[in-house]
């Protein structure tokens, strides 16, 4: 039920994404500063004074939604996926190490527990330290 609602949810969202598009193209330009004719002469498109506010009301009704929908989605993405952090994992591999005898992949003895450890460990690097180009 729920993968339902939020494909319903999906679709809604680029609906209000495609009209509010529209409705921003639909307005009429108040400057005229790119010269296509809208902020100029009599020939523009719903030129009228009530028009425009319609235009303009339902740009903001539509924006409004565009936001529900958004905060919406986001929420249910973060709670079908909770969200992880790096240091998490960090704290974890602090444990694994610790009852390991704290030594490093590569025979070493050290601490090894930085971030930067665990981020080349869980990439697969095996090397330690800078690399360091031979003397000539």
């Amino acid at each position: 039920m729920e993968g339902i609602f939020e494909t319903a949810l999906i679709v809604i969202h680029l609906l209000v994404v495609l009209a509010l598009i529209a409705m921003v193209l639909l307005q009429r330009s108040e400057g005229g500063a790119l010269g296509m004719g809208g902020g100029g002469g009599g020939g523009g498109f719903m030129t009228n004074r009530g028009a425009t506010n319609v235009l303009t009301r339902t740009t903001a009704i539509l924006a409004t939604v565009f936001f529900a929908t958004s905060i919406t989605l986001t929420i249910l993405a973060r709670v079908d996926n909770p969200p992880s952090s790096i240091l998490d994992n960090v704290e974890q591999q602090q444990t694994n190490d610790g009852a390991a005898g704290g030594t490093n992949t590569d025979g070493s003895s050290g601490s090894g527990n930085g971030i930067l450890d665990v981020l080349r460990q869980q990439s697969g690097e095996t090397t330690s330290g800078p690399q360091i180009p031979a003397a000539e």
